[in-house]
């Protein structure tokens, strides 16, 4: 990683106009121009480490540093947008059924495979950075990848594509390796864009912040069950005083009243208190995209439901020789399942094809939306 980290700081110093020189253990000398050295606050003649063991007079830079937002600084809008084409052959591809079997679960409808082919295909990657706010922060980096040809989710091997994505080879920055001949995915228009990524990115930013998010509410419920336990003392210590001067006058019932009101307003106080501290927010940011353009072995299928028909297809990567998931055609879940919808024979998840909450009918969201077709109700 120190080395890897120091090779990018190497790039990215030289093509902001500095000059470096590699130390030993793992570092850079750079002389930088006034830009750079407002950018990363550094003096014009500077020494960085990235391992344990420092140059003599060296800074150290790491990731959990705030190096990296310096060199975001330094990046600005450099970087956020790419475009690869692959320019290497085939692998070799074989049983494409068996790969099927495993790859492409339909709960209510069955498939065909009609051929398999070579073509080529365009993949949007995306990389978004979160930050959770509660009582705790946490952050993180995720990924998502889509099929422009299918909107099929790339989970099953995106984090194996990227790090091919690492190789200076055989990947092209333009798309002179690419023959006049193929024929490519048209590129997603903004708008498709934007409500993909709605729909794809909360489900997989919630299912990271899992863990975190059940050790906030565990340590929320044993707050709240301490502070009832406090509370119910004090309610039960009023009670015990008023049983004890059952003889008494009127007036002494009601003070003892309306202190046991006033108790219970501020337990409830409290529990607003408690609420509003465990409470999450959660906001996300857009890093970097990317489109790739490569070739694939395609998969075209006849999938049946009931009497209705519909060719569709997936395709298989050779690269990460993996077949990517097929698509949810509503949420982009990365989950594999799908059942096929009567009208128009969307592949959807189960969740996205489950009963109405008002009228229990069951009804395919990429039909009809979040808008049940019975009765009305979102």
């Amino acid at each position: 990683m120190s080395e890897r980290l120091r090779n990018f700081v190497a790039d990215l110093l030289e093509h902001s106009g500095a000059v470096i020189e590699r130390i030993e253990p793992d570092g850079l000398e750079v002389l930088s121009p006034a830009d750079v050295r407002a950018a990363l606050s550094l003096p014009e003649l500077a020494r960085l480490g990235f391992s344990p063991e420092l140059p003599s007079g060296a800074q150290r830079v790491g990731l959990e540093s705030d190096w990296l937002e310096r060199f975001h600084g330094l990046m600005g809008e450099h970087g956020n947008w790419a475009r690869l084409s692959w320019e290497s052959g085939q692998s070799l591809f074989s049983n494409p059924e068996k790969i099927l079997e495993h790859g492409l679960v339909l709960n209510n409808a069955v498939f065909r495979l009609e051929s398999v082919q070579p073509a080529w295909t365009r993949y949007l990657l995306l990389v978004f950075r979160f930050t959770a706010m509660s009582e705790e922060k946490r952050e993180g980096v995720i990924r998502v990848g889509f099929n422009m040809a299918n909107g099929a989710t790339l989970d099953g091997f995106l984090d194996s594509l990227w790090s091919e994505l690492l190789l200076d080879e055989p990947w092209r920055r333009d798309a002179s390796g690419i023959s006049a001949d193929v024929v490519l995915p048209e590129v997603w228009e903004v708008e498709k864009v934007f409500q993909v990524v709605r729909r794809a990115l909360p489900l997989r930013v919630a299912e990271r912040l899992e863990r975190f998010i059940q050790g906030l509410k565990r340590r929320q419920n044993g707050d709240i069950d301490r502070l009832h336990g406090y509370f119910s003392d004090m309610q039960k210590e009023i009670v015990e005083r008023m049983a004890k001067e059952a003889k008494g006058e009127a007036a002494d019932a009601e003070k003892f009243t309306q202190r046991l009101a006033s108790i219970e307003r501020e337990y409830h106080s409290k529990v607003n208190d408690l609420r509003q501290k465990y409470a999450l927010r959660v906001d996300t940011r857009f890093v970097q995209g990317m489109i790739l353009e490569m070739p694939v072995y395609r998969l075209h299928l006849l999938i049946k439901r009931k009497k209705g028909e519909r060719h569709f297809h997936l395709d298989w990567n050779p690269v990460v020789r993996k077949l990517e998931t097929p698509p949810c055609e509503y949420s982009f879940t990365w989950t594999t399942a799908r059942v096929v919808c009567d009208e128009a024979l969307h592949l959807v998840s189960a969740e996205a094809h489950a009963g109405c909450r008002a009228c229990g009918k069951s009804f395919c969201r990429a039909c009809h939306g979040e808008k049940c077709p019975k009765c009305g109700q979102a």
